[in-house]
């Protein structure tokens, strides 16, 4: 879809099959979400990739002034993007190339901020666009624009929990979407688009098959990454957008870090004033266990009124300066989250963090407890770290301090502090089961970081073997997961099927969807 990328492929990556059946989107709490169709498409089959060769010089492209305010928009400088198409916008108000740009200002706007107030007039705009495409003569950038601007819409409308009219809205857009393809090969954009939600699809774990056959679907990840592909490599006005997607799903699900980590530091090395790409470049890094790279970008993010405020960002720092022990700047950070953001998700998680950094940088009991019973408040728990802050609420039973701090430093990759953290733990009598499985799943990820896989295999191992086959933590499962990518790295591929399907077989736990998802997609890429 054509808007800011970057932000909003971080939580499907992470989150995409966690409430499918209820909603058909995973939304991400400071900025939103790619397309989950499964629930609400229709029947509809994948268009494949033509055969004949596609010449960009066809497809319709955005006006000059339209282009630069798409530039804005992906830097998040929302209101000089606005005036800019104003004067367009007035001139030729059914022009569909402002009207695209314009409905991505809005629609990032309301995903990154959810801010309730401002639904009803974001919303009603999308749909004034809606009309004034309809009298605008057809073209591939009319259509493609008013597909796009429909799925805009019922994910915005999925967001604040409007499913029936959501739903619509993204089986219209969708199956528009499918036609623009089919009239239009030419058309690059609508490859990115097709493949995104063919991707989408495809990587829906084996558990939700009963409502893709239910619907009729085709789940194709293959012709997902090949429209995708193609619109990464062809030079088009979303190339950019088409690239992160592409970097990120290669990253998040084929353990392709290198390609990620060169295109966002490539991204904000060429647009340092470019608040998206310090934003891909900050997940990145985090994601890969780069805590002090991940808070060097965030402390040299590019900041003004001219951008949106991106609440998350605090967030995402208050966790880096958890795992360096900052738990005072960690604390303030998170503060400083709730109070700026205006939606609902990673309210929970944020109070489990504000939780950890009181309880392990000594404050009071009050405190400490305050901060606990913040994550049963009312609130959603759409996204795994929510449910996972929320689990540990009800479950009611104590973390192990060591393992805490290891676990943290890990995150940040700081294994040798880490491995130095464990050193101090002893098994007694009293000693939860949990905790047994824990300390060896820690170790194991600490060497893994260091680069030290013997010892991480020995006590990826020793982790299964002392969770059995039906613990109900994710200790387990993610050692067969990781278990599993170290044998296909090293070309053991009948040795990485074994780990890929052990990972599968586990029962519920804390983050079995994305495990379950990644342990697919492996799976998949070694037949």
């Amino acid at each position: 879809m054509a808007f800011p990328a970057g932000i909003f492929l971080r939580a499907w990556v992470r989150n995409r099959a966690g409430r499918v059946a209820r909603c058909g989107v995973a939304m991400l709490g400071a900025a939103g979400s790619v397309l989950l169709f499964s629930g609400f498409a229709g029947p509809a089959q994948a268009v494949e990739p033509e055969a004949q060769p596609l010449n960009s010089a066809a497809a319709s492209q955005l006006t000059a002034t339209s282009r630069r305010a798409y530039a804005d928009v992906l830097k998040l400088r929302l209101g000089p993007a606005r005036e800019l198409l104003r004067p367009e916008l007035a001139k030729t108000p059914t022009s569909p190339s402002p009207l695209l740009v314009a409905n991505c200002a809005d629609f990032a706007e309301l995903l990154i901020t959810q801010d309730a107030s401002r639904y009803e007039a974001l919303t009603t705009a999308q749909e004034t666009r809606l009309t004034a495409l309809d009298k605008a003569p057809a073209s591939a950038l009319r259509d493609y624009a008013r597909a796009e601007i429909t799925l805009h819409l019922g994910l915005s409308q999925l967001l604040f929990k409007h499913l029936v009219v959501g739903g619509y809205h993204l089986r219209s857009g969708y199956r528009q979407m499918q036609d623009v393809a089919r009239h239009y090969p030419a058309f690059v954009p609508a490859r990115k688009t097709l493949g995104l939600c063919q991707f989408a699809i495809g990587s829906l774990p084996e558990g939700y098959h009963w409502l893709l056959t239910l619907l009729g679907l085709t789940a194709n990840v293959d012709t997902g990454l090949q429209n995708l592909t193609l619109a990464a490599n062809q030079p088009n006005d979303f190339q950019i957008e088409s690239q992160i997607y592409l970097a990120m799903i290669r990253e998040g699900y084929y353990k392709k870090t290198e390609e990620a980590l060169r295109l966002a530091e490539h991204l904000q090395a060429q647009q340092p004033d470019n608040l998206l790409f310090s934003y891909l470049l900050i997940t990145v890094n985090k994601r890969q266990h780069h805590g002090e790279a991940a808070l060097a970008a965030f402390r040299a993010r590019p900041t003004g009124p001219d951008y949106l405020p991106v609440a998350y960002l605090h967030h995402m720092a208050a966790d880096l300066l958890l795992y360096k022990s900052e738990y005072a700047a960690s604390e303030r950070e998170n503060l400083t989250f709730l109070r700026e953001f205006r939606g609902a998700h990673y309210r929970k998680d944020a109070a489990f963090k504000l939780y950890l950094a009181a309880w392990l940088g000594g404050q009071p009991a009050a405190s400490v407890a305050r901060y606990r019973e913040q994550i049963n408040q009312p609130g959603p728990a759409d996204v795994e770290e929510d449910n996972y802050a929320q689990h540990y609420y009800h479950e009611a039973v104590a973390l192990n301090p060591i393992l805490t701090r290891a676990r943290l430093q890990t995150d940040g990759g700081y294994n040798q502090q880490a491995l130095n953290t464990l050193r101090t733990f002893r098994v007694t009598s009293t000693t939860l089961w949990r905790d047994r499985i824990e300390e060896p799943y820690r170790r194991a990820r600490a060497f893994q970081g260091l680069g030290r896989l013997d010892s991480a295999w020995f006590y990826f191992e020793r982790t299964q073997t002392v969770a059995g086959p039906k613990a109900p933590y994710y200790f387990a499962p993610q050692a067969a997961l990781q278990q599993g990518y170290m044998a296909q790295e090293a070309g053991k591929k009948a040795q990485a099927r074994f780990y890929f399907e052990k990972a599968l077989h586990y029962p519920w736990h804390e983050y079995k969807n994305s495990t379950d998802a990644k342990a697919a997609l492996a799976l998949r890429e070694l037949r």
